[in-house]
């Protein structure tokens, strides 16, 4: 198979369902070799389908290279080890999408690992009292794993595969984020029905911010690092997993089409950016190879 992005390794994070898949078989589809990375190697929960093990059975079947990696983001030596393993199996690594998030409850088991007996409850510190809202009673614990996974990993992963980029002086790292890292906005608040995320939406905030600094910091080695938003939202397993109520949507296909053209620009003309996916697709969008 050959493409656009013929010769280059890819690492995808999350990319077992959802937006990670899409794009790691759309990186597979125009000549890139994929690291899929995620936890789930077994299907755990029927509401969440999908294997890293999948994803590169479909990509191989389409004639695409492809290698699933185990790797639990909130295990230093497990980003140190798909990096490795990564480069070791297909070169150079010279495209990062960064996609990981915490989502849906929940974790797949360790491989082997024996059951665990459940825990009591525990009452976190500030726990909320009924008509409270949720944020009282979100313990911080959850509340730092979100930004473990989508931020902390996210800046390790950029410093480990940056020197196989400036190496090649080029390369794109795609930061996955969200609408939920702007909402709710400024104040006061006459519509109280729709919620939020903080922990979710903070993460992505800060995801944002740093993509600019990595931007920044990368532009005269020829890297460009941008964040990728979905304009409409997506029903991915993880979405769909609390709500499907939606005016508007778009396809998981759609957003990946959007991923490849980002992991084609040219960082002299865009890097640095938060852009919407139909952004991207859109015509007036040209500043890529």
């Amino acid at each position: 198979m050959t493409g656009r992005l013929d010769g280059r390794a890819a690492i995808v994070t999350g990319a077992s369902r959802g937006l990670g898949r899409a794009i790691a078989l759309a990186l597979a589809a125009e000549g890139a070799a994929v690291a899929v990375v995620g936890r789930t190697e077994q299907v755990w929960d029927d509401r969440l389908p999908g294997t890293i093990g999948q994803t590169v059975a479909d990509i191989e079947s389409a004639g695409g290279r492809a290698i699933a990696i185990r790797a639990d983001l909130l295990d230093r030596d497990d980003i140190d080890r798909l990096v490795s393993e990564t480069r070791d199996a297909l070169g150079p690594i010279t495209i990062l999408v960064n996609n990981a998030a915490f989502t849906a409850p929940g974790r797949p088991p360790k491989p082997d690992a024996p059951a665990k007996p459940a825990k009591p409850a525990r009452t976190p510190s500030g726990a909320a009292k009924p008509g409270w809202p949720p944020l009282l009673g979100t313990p911080l614990a959850a509340y730092r794993r979100h930004f473990e996974i989508s931020v902390f990993a996210a800046y390790e992963l950029i410093q480990l595969v940056c020197p196989d980029m400036v190496a090649a002086r080029f390369g794109s790292i795609i930061n996955i984020t969200s609408v939920a890292a702007r909402l709710p906005g400024d104040g006061p608040y006459a519509d109280r029905s729709g919620g939020v995320l903080p922990g979710y939406g903070g993460s992505k905030a800060a995801l944002e911010h740093l993509t600019w600094c990595a931007a920044f910091d990368l532009q005269s080695h020829n890297i460009a690092v941008n964040a990728l938003s979905p304009s409409k939202a997506i029903l991915t397993p993880g979405l769909s997993y609390y709500t499907r109520e939606f005016d508007e949507v778009a396809t998981a296909e759609e957003f990946a089409r959007a991923a490849v053209k980002l992991a084609l620009v040219d960082a002299s003309a865009v890097t640095g950016r938060t852009i919407g996916h139909l952004q991207v697709l859109d015509g007036s969008f040209r500043a890529y190879g």
